[in-house]
């Protein structure tokens, strides 16, 4: 029986544990050639000095697919054009880069380094533009060239960057850019054929179960029944989003729990007063009062 994704090549970062070897299993078992991307860190980013993408791509293989490994760090611009590099090497294309790689340094802002807030960012921001950025490169010079591209970005935005997360400024501001991300990209690479969404998935991975309290409750695996917090349940739109199916879907933000899929509504214009003129700040009070008013409250940020 045919795959989705068969005659596809994937790029999956990150992929060596959680979410990310989920997405590379469930890509492969719908007939991708996959690069499973991992540097062997544990969830705040130290090298633990394994090689969990060694055993999904066993794991691969041993199910009939294809894969190999790549150690790159995606947030180093050469490793991520090294990251690239290999799908064309070992597989003469690529079609499908799924940005998933991350880890957490959650401290409250007012106590927040600067350490903590620039590695977050780096391995979470960087580390989607800079793959994505060496990927655009292939995908353009092939439409520039006259070759048909129907190539695809998902990338990996959360909960925390649409709507905020009390303890975890530095990675709900990166989560948020890469939503921003995802849009700007979205619009400048359709002319190539390439489109961009991104997932803000819940599922139970080391970072969540880690975060403890009731994070690790919710998260908790079910005795019996439906596990909704099975990483997973994430890939089945990963699949999807990275098939020829989904060519007129881009720009979107999918949230993904268990057996639910939405899409976020991001910012909007709201209502405008037009005093046609400079404003006086004395005037402002009730002006934003009716907006306000007008528009619905934000959703409340987590853990607030």
């Amino acid at each position: 029986m045919s795959g989705l994704l068969d005659g596809r090549v994937a790029i999956v970062t990150g992929a060596g544990r959680g979410i990310g070897r989920a997405h590379a299993l469930a890509l492969a078992a719908e007939g991708a050639k996959v690069v499973v991307n991992d540097i062997g860190a544990g969830i705040d980013g130290a090298a633990t000095g394994e090689s969990p993408a060694e055993q999904v791509v066993e794991e691969i293989r041993a199910l009939g697919g294809e894969a190999v490994v790549n150690g790159d760090d995606v947030a180093d611009w050469a490793g991520a054009e090294n990251l690239v590099a290999t799908a064309l090497n070992n597989f003469g294309r690529l079609d499908v880069l799924v940005n998933n790689a991350g880890f957490l340094r959650d401290r409250m802002l007012a106590n927040m380094s600067e350490e903590e807030w620039d590695a977050v960012i780096r391995v979470h921001l960087k580390g989607h533009f800079a793959p994505m950025r060496h990927a655009m490169s292939y995908w353009r010079a092939e439409s520039k060239a006259g070759n048909p591209v129907d190539a695809r970005i998902i990338n990996t935005s959360s909960g925390a960057g649409l709507m905020g997360s009390i303890g975890q400024g530095n990675y709900a501001a990166a989560k948020a850019g890469i939503a921003a991300l995802t849009i700007q990209a979205a619009a400048e690479f359709g002319r190539y054929g390439v489109t961009v969404n991104a997932i803000a998935p819940s599922a139970r991975t080391r970072m969540t179960v880690g975060a403890g309290g009731a994070m690790a409750e919710m998260m908790a695996a079910p005795e019996e029944g439906f596990d909704a917090m099975a990483a997973e349940n994430i890939s089945p739109i990963v699949v999807w989003l990275g098939s020829a199916e989904a060519k007129d879907v881009t720009g979107r933000v999918f949230e993904v729990e268990g057996g639910k899929v939405s899409i976020a509504d991001g910012w909007r214009h709201g209502e405008v007063v037009d005093k046609g003129d400079r404003w006086d700040p004395k005037e402002l009070g009730p002006v934003v009062e009716k907006l306000l008013a007008s528009g619905e409250a934000p959703t409340p940020v987590y853990g607030a």
